[in-house]
């Protein structure tokens, strides 16, 4: 009776505190809201406009460098209020005398909103974010937007354009390293962390940025795999894969969403009402502002949809974009739609309000400063925490693709190791692309790495991966011709009693237009590969990529593969820990890896087809010279333990809350962890459903010999799906279940409601 009474008080507290907290933030909205309409009140239209104005800083990053006219305007365009953001602005002297001139020269004094593509850490860089995603951690991955998040603020930023949260089923698409791969559940999950990683519980906190949902929508299914292309999909698939972590994410309360390049059933996302206005900011009820992305509302000119730049703002602002990011196009031409009477003052009113309240929020107006002291800029980069979570999420994150007779992990007494390939010294690829503000050649090398661990190693790099130096804004060569250090390479190979090989893609050959139509180890690598191989079998192949590869002959033949991915500042000690056996690894694949570029896109929760099966003839959905399945699954993963699963129940005593649990067991060695993962196919359905979808995942630790009850709940959110108009279905009938250890393997039943 006492532990119920303490359980009961302690649920009433739990209450009464959350009650007064929704009371504390409503009163905090409301005194925001009082604030913004006060100021409002005050601008002229050109401020207002002024205010959905973001220019971009004076170099060269994401866009091109203005020229010496542009510069002199812009200049001007701060000092006359007539800019609310800037982004690629850094370093607390810089922001500081940017905020110094608009806040003491402007009429009103409004403080900018500093923004930056912080996308997988500041200067303590963290594993790209399809690496990230392969943690199944979500604890881990929202620990990593905070130390970004902290880092960023530190040196003067309050806004960061990210999380990505585009799904995509083509690998070609460079920018599949900036998302979390192919599923609408995991995708869904990881956006919530990461927003709640940067925005923290106080965005007025000196250590919290305002996140940014992109790309808004469709962007992630361009065709053909290439960057900026058209999208053409279906508005069942819009509302089911694409919308999911977008929703998702403004539930979380994300401030800001950043709309896309590509067109969606025949309209620019920049113009596109139907997204931006009726399912944002309508049906989701999102209060935070829109951004147009780099350009997009001018880009609407060339997808000839609008004839010149002033009817590219007239539709962007209509379909409710609030910002525009370098198109010159609300500064120059929307004060005069306003007064000829194409754009309502409202409508400028409704923009301005959500560009002010985010700065209310961020606590500029208090401070417009805060985010701009030197100290703190010198004390927070790069801590020693920073660096340890860092690791911690680059060890996560790492797969084990294959393991033949226990070859990994090395014992730390082997001698004569071998290690081969241009990107084991790569002190500057591990970061991948979208790096930030992070020091060239700041990473922790795989070589240096290992030879934490011992110095019986001998290094030859065999091959470059790319010609010349990469870069961020150009394109990045690949080295298809020069084989002169396979002499070096084969030779010590042969004297060495194991070969551990890194090889892979620079760090500069995924991200923002990387697209590629070959997705084999780029160049000579598979070449030096397998003339490695020819005189020495016993290979460790270690992949730093950012994107699946098709490494069809070295899953045929070499004993054991690890996808590194790109880890970033602490990759080489990951890696070298995972290699030794320091830490077991426990990544599970959040895209697929076809077999073939021709099977692309290639994702596990497909349709099932109306011939889905051989029938001894020809007339089934297949092909001639290759199978369906892929190379690795979805969900897939090693580890240096064992799990076995048992005993499937699924009680459906409730129907509302259908329990699912399986025993999962450590037959290994071994300590290791876990992902169990939960999928579910709805058997009869007036729209046709996936073969499977996940619907749950659980992460955990388990000693050798021990097992652990793993419960899921399914409910109408987990049961239903979206039809082609957006509404929520929820229909009786019959569904399979599977629990296992990767999307393709686990403990089968069936239930009905």
């Amino acid at each position: 009776r006492m532990r119920s009474y303490f359980i009961s008080m302690a649920s009433i507290f739990v209450a009464a505190v959350s009650l007064l907290t929704c009371q504390s933030n409503t009163a905090s909205r409301d005194a925001i809201d009082q604030r913004v309409d006060e100021l409002l009140a005050k601008m002229t239209l050109e401020e207002k406009i002024g205010q959905m104005n973001q220019y971009n800083g004076f170099w060269d990053v994401t866009g091109p460098a203005p020229n010496e006219e542009q510069a002199r305007k812009k200049y001007d365009h701060f000092k006359q209020g007539l800019v609310g953001s800037v982004l690629n602005v850094r370093g607390t002297a810089h922001v500081r005398k940017l905020q110094e001139l608009v806040v003491k020269e402007s009429r009103l004094g409004i403080p900018l909103i500093f923004g930056q593509d912080v996308i997988h850490g500041q200067e303590t860089i963290t594993p790209i974010p399809l690496a990230e995603a392969a943690s199944w951690d979500l604890a881990a991955i929202e620990k990593s937007a905070q130390v970004a998040a902290a880092e960023a603020a530190a040196i003067g930023l309050n806004w960061t354009f990210a999380p990505m949260i585009d799904i995509s089923r083509d690998p070609r698409w460079g920018r599949v390293m900036e998302g979390a791969g192919e599923d609408p559940y995991l995708g869904a999950k990881v956006a919530v962390a990461r927003v709640k990683g940067f925005q923290g519980n106080d965005l007025s906190a000196p250590n919290t940025i305002a996140a940014c949902a992109k790309h808004f929508a469709g962007y992630g299914f361009s065709e053909a795999g290439r960057d900026y292309n058209a999208v053409d999909i279906g508005a069942y698939t819009l509302h089911n894969v694409v919308l999911p972590p977008f929703k998702a994410a403004v539930d979380a309360d994300v401030k800001t969403v950043m709309n896309s390049f590509n067109v969606l059933n025949g309209v620019p996302a920049t113009g596109n009402k139907y997204l931006q206005r009726d399912i944002l900011k309508d049906r989701w009820k999102f209060n935070g502002l829109i951004v147009s992305d780099w350009a997009s509302i001018f880009e609407m000119i060339p997808h000839g949809h609008a004839r010149d730049l002033k009817q590219a703002a007239e539709l962007a602002i209509h379909a409710g974009n609030d910002m525009d990011m370098e198109s010159y196009a609300y500064v120059q031409h929307l004060k005069s739609l306003v007064e000829e009477g194409k754009v309502s003052e409202e409508q400028v009113n409704d923009a301005v309000r959500r560009i002010l309240r985010l700065k209310f929020e961020l606590g500029l107006f208090d401070d417009p400063y805060r985010y701009c002291d030197s100290v703190r800029e010198k004390s927070v980069l790069m801590q020693p925490d920073h660096l340890t979570a860092a690791l911690d999420v680059a060890r996560k994150s790492i797969v084990l693709l294959k393991n033949d007779r226990g070859f990994l992990p090395l014992n730390k007494a082997q001698k004569n190791i071998a290690v081969i390939g241009a990107l084991a010294a790569d002190k500057n690829s591990p970061l991948g692309n979208w790096r930030a503000g992070a020091d060239e050649n700041s990473a922790v090398s795989v070589l240096e790495g290992l030879q934490k661990y011992t110095l019986a190693i001998r290094y030859a790099k065999g091959a470059d991966v790319v010609v010349g130096k990469p870069e961020f804004i150009r394109e990045t060569a690949v080295n298809e011709t020069d084989s002169s250090g396979f002499r070096e390479a084969v030779a010590l190979a042969r004297q060495s009693d194991v070969v551990i090989m890194v090889l892979g893609e620079d760090g500069f050959l995924s991200g923002e237009g990387r697209s590629r139509t070959n997705l084999n180890l780029p160049g000579v690598q598979e070449r030096l590969l397998k003339a490695v191989h020819g005189v020495n079998k016993n290979i460790i192949l270690v992949l730093m990529n950012g994107r699946p590869l098709t490494i069809n002959w070295a899953n045929a033949n070499i004993p054991a593969i690890v996808e590194a991915w790109q880890l970033g500042t602490r990759s080489g000690d990951a890696i070298a820990q995972v290699l030794f056996g320091d830490y077991n690894p426990s990544g599970k694949l959040p895209m697929t890896f076809p077999k073939s570029v021709g099977q692309i896109p290639l994702y596990y929760n497909h349709f099932n087809t109306g011939r889905p099966d051989p029938t001894g003839l020809v007339f089934w959905s297949h092909y001639i010279d290759e199978t369906n399945e892929p190379l690795y699954p979805f969900g897939y993963g090693l580890s240096y333990s064992e799990f076995t699963y048992s005993d499937l129940k699924i009680d459906t005593t409730d129907r509302q809350a259908i329990n699912v649990s399986c025993t999962v067991t450590n037959t290994g060695r071994v300590a290791g962890e876990e992902v169990a993962q939960l999928y579910i196919r709805d058997r009869v359905s007036s729209l046709v459903r996936p073969v499977k979808e996940l619907k749950g995942f659980r992460k955990f630790s388990l000693e050798p010999g021990a097992s652990q009850n793993v419960q899921f709940v399914l409910t109408d959110a987990e049961l239903g799906f979206y039809d082609a108009d957006g509404q929520w279905l929820v229909e009786p009938g019959e569904f399979d279940v599977m629990i296992g250890t990767s999307s393709v393997k686990g403990l089968v039943g069936r239930f009905s409601r």
